[in-house]
């Protein structure tokens, strides 16, 4: 039984209605084409997958691979040292905690840092001596090559961020900024609190609700920033005007507290604790020297930014309203770290991200002088990377290499000692030997009772090496085979080592630049007495 039109919308004697009904009815039985569309909204899901197959870390795989490849490059370029934090607050711990040998410096014997941080390189160092290919040279570059990676997600996060919120423009000058700046400072290469707070930053960036984000994640961002500040407390400074922003924003601010903040809060905390209560510490600041209030403005910021500066002034200018509060962490995190007594470079490493969004933002704005500004900001960074990671400072990393073969060379290792006449911490130490030989060091430790006018043992002996020398070496059964020392000490301790029979036996190039207590080139003395080697050395 047919149905009337008037079920279809349509009056009884619309002759037109009815030609365009059966107009419709005699297409359905004909083939009809349609004009492909080239946007990625009419993509299909497996299209979409298709499409997704050639990407890594949401981002194009080439570019992803290229930049692993840089950073493993500088991983491999530098052969300095930088800090003595580098090893001292990682590496070494790291290595006692597995091989039960080393020192610990007093922050750790006095239970004032926390072992979540060492506790990744121990896992690496623990894995390789249960397989059995724990030697030196895999622990010392396995740990630069994890950071290395983990340095390359956060520059691609960051890539993908500014692609988000701007476009793939001002993205590529964001990205070219911060791998010339971290390409200087040699970041990735370095076990640092300072390096994993920086990438852990830039990784909860990509995840904070900042306008325009298409990656909104309170759960994420939080459990990052969380994570880096059990690394180092410190990193909730550059984030509390992120975190206030956010709540201030946020309509359901009892949710954002309740589901997520005090969760995020209350694990992270929870799993620091047990892993301090484990290794017996606890997670507090140090304190070594002090500089005058306006450091970080007046010298600590421009240096760390180099070149970048006048790109990140001309940005400044030129940046959106939702870029301010980048600004503000920036001028907030130096105001904070103004107040404190111990300033250095470092410490301003993760805010250097925020820093190079607005020098991106300035080179995406260059018309004429676009390519000199390139060429000026990749040369000028060039050149320095291949300075600091190849030439300056380097004698102290280079030296033991030469304590390496002392130890694996020689069949008695209980025979051969070294003492390290240096300003303390001046070189690594069992991470960089992976050997039971006797080993000591001038030590430095800060008074913690009080006293007045307190010297420590560095202190005592550039007081006056010689006298020094004679009162701890008053035997020669005391005296150690090797002794190693900037060669800016070599003419004030010469009447001792003539008379102990030390001859210098190897000589590294250090530094162009020397400076107080640190010379020039790093010596290395031997003694020899009657073809063998003292076996006894005080410690």
């Amino acid at each position: 039984m047919r149905r009337p039109l008037s079920e279809y919308g349509m009056e009884p004697g619309g002759g037109d209605a009815i030609l365009t009904l059966r107009g419709l009815q005699n297409r359905s039985h004909g083939k009809i084409k349609l004009r492909k569309r080239k946007s990625t909204l009419y993509f299909s899901t497996r299209e979409k997958s298709a499409r997704r197959r050639g990407d890594l870390l949401g981002e194009n795989i080439y570019l992803v691979l290229f930049t692993i490849a840089l950073r493993i490059l500088n991983c491999f370029l530098v052969q300095t040292s930088f800090v003595p934090d580098e090893y001292w607050q990682s590496l070494e711990v790291s290595h006692h905690m597995v091989f039960n040998y080393g020192y610990l410096t007093w922050e750790w014997t006095e239970r004032l840092r926390s072992y979540t941080y060492p506790l990744i390189f121990a896992s690496i160092y623990k894995i390789l001596h249960l397989l059995g290919k724990d030697s030196v040279q895999l622990l010392i570059w396995i740990p630069r090559l994890a950071q290395a990676l983990l340095s390359a997600v956060a520059d691609v996060r960051l890539y993908s961020l500014m692609k988000q919120l701007e476009n793939q423009e001002v993205a590529r000058w964001v990205f070219f900024c911060q791998l010339c700046s971290w390409f200087t400072w040699y970041c990735c290469t370095r076990t640092l609190t300072n390096t994993m707070e920086t990438v852990l930053t830039i990784i909860a960036l990509f995840y904070y609700p900042l306008e325009g984000s298409k990656s909104m994640n309170s759960v994420k961002y939080s459990s990052l920033v969380a994570l880096a500040f059990i690394i180092r407390p410190t990193a909730v400074i550059p984030w509390t005007p992120l975190l206030f922003r956010h709540f201030c924003q946020e309509p359901r601010k009892l949710d954002l507290i309740l589901h997520h903040f005090l969760p995020v809060g209350f694990v992270t905390l929870s799993l620091s604790l047990m892993i301090d209560r484990i290794f017996f510490g606890q997670n507090l600041g140090t304190f070594y020297g002090s500089h005058p209030w306006h450091w970080y403005f007046s010298q600590g910021f421009p240096v760390i930014l180099g070149t970048h500066l006048p790109f990140f002034i001309h940005g400044c200018y030129l940046a959106p309203k939702r870029y301010r509060i980048l600004l503000v962490t920036v001028l907030w995190t130096l105001l904070v770290y103004s107040m404190l007594s111990h300033k250095e470079f470092r410490f301003l490493y993760p805010v250097l991200p925020f820093c190079m969004v607005f020098c991106g933002y300035s080179l995406t704005h260059l018309k004429t002088w676009k390519k000199p500004a390139l060429s000026f900001l990749f040369l000028s960074n060039l050149f320095l990377a291949l300075y600091t990671g190849l030439v300056h400072q380097r004698g102290t990393l280079d030296v033991m290499s030469h304590i390496q073969k002392v130890c694996y060379n020689n069949p008695s290792k209980s025979s051969a000692s070294i003492f390290i006449m240096m300003p303390c911490h001046s070189t690594p130490y069992y991470s960089h030997v992976h050997c039971p030989l006797p080993m000591r060091f001038l030590q430095c430790p800060p008074d913690l009772t009080g006293k007045s006018h307190y010297l420590d043992e560095a202190d005592v002996f550039y007081l006056n090496p010689l006298n020094w020398l004679h009162r701890e070496f008053h035997d020669d059964a005391s005296l150690p085979t090797h002794l190693i020392t900037f060669s800016i000490l070599e003419e004030e301790i010469s009447a001792f080592l003539i008379s102990s029979n030390y001859n210098r036996t190897a000589v590294f190039f250090h530094t162009h630049l020397p400076e107080g207590r640190i010379g020039s080139h790093v010596y290395v003395y031997e003694r020899k007495l009657k073809g063998k080697f003292s076996t006894k050395m005080k410690f």
